[in-house]
């Protein structure tokens, strides 16, 4: 089945703080769990539009920056705010 090019306008934004990831997307049992959410909550703060993952130093955007754009992109981002 073809990907429905309009799924992403008609997800809602999640109940979930935008500070917490969804656990598919970033284990609770992830060894640098901690580091990687120090790092979005440090972005956050800051009105930074991402970061620096301190794993594999690769750009990563935070859920504020993923909810101000109004929709999800359905690219299996790490804090995506759109994900139940």
């Amino acid at each position: 089945m073809p990907h429905d090019p309009t799924y992403s306008l008609r997800v809602s934004i999640s109940d979930r703080p935008l500070t917490q990831p969804h656990p598919s997307r970033l284990s609770p049992s992830h060894p640098a769990r901690g580091h990687i959410l120090a790092a979005h909550e440090s972005a956050m703060a800051a009105g930074e539009p991402g970061y620096a993952d301190p794993v594999t130093g690769f750009y990563v955007m935070t859920a504020q920056t993923h909810a101000q754009r109004g929709f999800c992109c359905d690219n299996g981002c790490r804090h995506c705010p759109y994900l139940d």
